[in-house]
């Protein structure tokens, strides 16, 4: 059944690092191909008057650039993080990018994306966010000493290699995306949560960290005035009391609601937490509505018939 669109002039939509490799696949370039061909027919969809961004995660990719990385540095000189996503902003961009254009009919450009954070953001102080593979405590110790990792223990699961995840304060391609959704092209932007720099008198450098591609698309989405913010996610709707009898779906709440939702511990922190925290800074920035659903429900969420709205008090 088709579900009428409403008309919103610039929407960022945005979906995880699983979007092109699923958990249990091979992940092989043709098994990415298709997912992408996949995410392009929910795109067709959409009104073709609609300014579009996709921003996307690279977890599964990102740690396959690492992990060649690691098993060839006897030969040759490690991949750095802010490379590596730099590198898979680039791989995937050009499979989404080739499969919206074809099967969307869009114009459609990859926009390998900066993200300004700064040096003395607390995460640098103490780094959680796991990246690449398992080591045992005797290996991961020995990484850390010949290639100054930070390494921590992933409870039930081994050691790996861990690095800050700062804020981001500014999209520094901004102008130029901005320029693009005026000649009505869709843009791919902030992959992975985009490279991270810092200013180092009047240059840009890249750092050793990941941002949270939720944190970013929501700050990209202020920063381009868009309308809404759309994620698209493993659920069709958020859902409160998880797991008890007394589960329901969230389908419309006000930024005070949510926020009582998020403090109450309804969210957890390795999935929908970061989700709702992000939401909630676009619509504190001025954002409009804030749609989370599956992309299975993707038409009918923006017709406001699925998914979870949040919107402003």
């Amino acid at each position: 059944m088709a579900h009428p669109v409403k008309d919103q002039t610039r929407t960022v939509l945005t979906v995880g690092g699983n979007a092109l490799i699923r958990p249990g696949e091979e992940g092989s370039v043709a098994e990415q191909w298709e997912r992408a061909s996949q995410l392009a027919e929910l795109i067709a969809q959409l009104p073709a008057e609609m300014q579009l961004i996709l921003t996307h995660g690279n977890g599964p990719q990102v740690g396959r650039v690492l992990l060649r990385s690691d098993l060839c540095s006897s030969n040759v000189p490690p991949v750095p993080i802010d490379m590596a996503v730099a590198a898979t902003q680039g791989q995937m961009g050009i499979m989404l990018q080739q499969a919206i254009e074809s099967i969307a009919k869009r114009p459609t450009t990859t926009l390998l994306t900066q993200v300004l954070v700064r040096s003395d953001d607390p995460a640098f102080q103490d780094p959680k966010k796991f990246i690449g593979r398992f080591y045992t405590h005797a290996e991961a110790l020995q990484k850390a000493a010949n290639l100054g990792w930070t390494v921590k223990e992933d409870p039930g699961r081994g050691w790996r290699r861990v690095v800050a995840s700062p804020r981001p304060y500014e999209i520094v391609e901004k102008a130029a995306i901005d320029a693009l959704l005026k000649a009505n092209i869709t843009v791919i932007a902030c992959g992975g949560g985009g490279v991270p720099v810092i200013r180092l008198d009047d240059r840009l450098v890249g750092v050793e960290a990941v941002v949270d591609k939720d944190r970013s698309s929501a700050l990209l989405a202020h920063m381009v005035g868009a309308d809404q913010l759309v994620c698209l996610t493993g659920v069709d709707e958020v859902m409160v009391d998880f797991g008890l009898p007394t589960a329901r779906a969230i389908r419309r709440a006000s930024l005070t609601e949510i926020s009582n939702f998020l403090d109450a511990g309804e969210f957890p922190e390795g999935s929908m937490a970061p989700k709702i925290r992000s939401a909630m800074q676009f619509l504190i920035d001025g954002g409009k509505r804030v749609i989370i659903t599956s992309p299975e429900r993707l038409t009918e969420a923006l017709a406001d018939s699925a998914g979870t709205h949040l919107v402003p008090d």
